[in-house]
């Protein structure tokens, strides 16, 4: 049997957390993740060890580990019942995470679909926003987000926030969209200039 060390003496890379910093969540396995919720072992045994005991438990399925109960993950040593109730929450996290993905999301067809979906977040306001509609490929809307508020009369968009907006969502398509307080549809010229 190896000696027991603690996590803080690891070198700081191999530490869940510190790792989930430099690398990004999904560089880490069900276990170092399974760490993280633990957050501290027992005097003889690291949070890892009682990760991977718990995994070991359900055969290292996460879909069996998802259906277990308070009782069943208090069987491993050295899991009491708060540790117990942060892995269950967080399984019920994923879990409506899941069902909320399979939610059906609003399709866009025609023009009517944007005002339909947008008039909630438009409606009545007296200064002008700049909204985005970011859509996958099936013109369903993945998100919609506000980009600018402005005056009664404008309101100012930088093309770089909507775009960066765009490319971390892999947005297939965008729709831009923005409302008139004063019930004015046709734009006013001002300003003109004139060339002889």
């Amino acid at each position: 049997m190896e000696d027991f060390i603690s996590i803080n003496k690891w070198a700081v890379e191999d530490r869940p957390r510190e790792k989930l910093l430099l690398k990004g969540q999904k560089q880490l396995t069900d276990a170092e993740l399974l760490t993280i919720l633990i957050g501290n072992g027992t005097r003889s045994r690291s949070a890892l060890d009682l990760a991977k005991d718990i995994l070991n438990r359900f055969n290292n399925d996460l879909h069996r580990l998802g259906k277990a109960e308070l009782k069943d993950l208090m069987q491993v040593k050295g899991i009491g019942q708060a540790k117990a109730i942060t892995i269950m929450s967080a399984l019920e996290l994923g879990r409506r995470r899941k069902e909320q993905a399979r939610e059906k999301r609003s399709k866009i067809r025609q023009s009517a679909d944007v005002y339909e979906f947008l008039h909630p977040y438009l409606h009545d306001l007296n200064i002008e926003e700049f909204w985005v509609l970011l859509l996958n490929r099936a013109n369903e809307i993945l998100r919609p987000l506000r980009i600018s508020s402005g005056g009664v009369s404008g309101t100012v968009v930088d093309p770089r926030l909507v775009f960066k907006e765009a490319i971390i969502d892999l947005a297939s398509s965008i729709i831009v969209c923005h409302n008139h307080p004063s019930g004015q549809l046709r734009p006013l010229m001002k300003n003109t200039l004139k060339f002889t």
